[in-house]
């Protein structure tokens, strides 16, 4: 299993990086400061808080662990304060702010994509493939979905660049590099890398499934 160090900087890691993507997406939706901190904050523990209630928790862990809310609220904070400081240059930054979000979304996802199918086998329910995959795929994209639903817009997960697919890529190697033995340093390594790779040449290469264009006609 992951060490309790290991944990808490996966924990660090994911929370930060989907609390600038969250509250880049508010930003971008112009939510106003209360918007901006609070899908930053449920863009980061959205999917744990998801995972949890499916695992049977009473209570979710994120309401033991005060510390992640308070990093979340800091760091959407300080995205609103940067980008309110440069709110009249907003025009030109757009693509180094897109930049941004997706490079720390792709962080985010990698390190909560392994917390979330760790956490498969710490409880106890790991010989479940399925609900095991499942975990980590919600652990990493649930946020995600709740926060563009707030922002009024098609959950990204669902329309762009195989986003879903590289977080369940990424927990099933996950999962079957610990049933295979290798240790939990390499494991969580080789898939939070490969999935931040994956997802940022997904968007640098516009990589994404068929879709079937229907325009109304009358």
């Amino acid at each position: 299993m992951l060490s309790d160090f290991t944990v808490f900087v996966l924990n660090i890691i994911g929370t930060v990086s989907f609390a600038i993507s969250g509250a880049l997406v508010s930003i971008k939706a112009r939510l106003d400061l209360f918007g901006v901190v609070f899908l930053g904050i449920i863009t980061a523990f959205g999917g744990g808080i998801m995972r949890d209630i499916l695992l049977g928790f009473e209570i979710p862990n994120i309401f033991y662990q005060s510390y992640l809310v308070i990093i979340a609220l800091v760091t959407s904070v300080a995205v609103f304060i940067i980008l309110y400081i440069n709110r009249n240059n907003l025009v030109k930054l757009d693509k180094k702010i897109s930049y941004f979000n997706n490079f720390f979304d792709a962080i985010g996802l990698g390190a909560f994509t392994v917390m979330g199918t760790e956490i498969a086998f710490t409880s106890g329910v790991y010989e479940n493939v399925l609900l095991s995959v499942t975990l980590g795929f919600l652990t990493a994209v649930g946020g995600g979905i709740i926060r563009d639903v707030l922002a009024n817009t098609a959950p990204f997960v669902l329309k762009k660049h195989v986003y879903a697919l590289v977080s369940i890529l990424g927990a099933f190697i996950y999962y079957y590099m610990r049933i295979a033995g290798l240790s939990v340093t390499l494991a969580s390594s080789v898939v939070i890398g490969l999935v931040f790779a994956l997802r940022l040449f997904a968007t640098r290469y516009e990589w994404t499934l068929p879709k079937i264009k229907y325009d109304k006609q009358i």
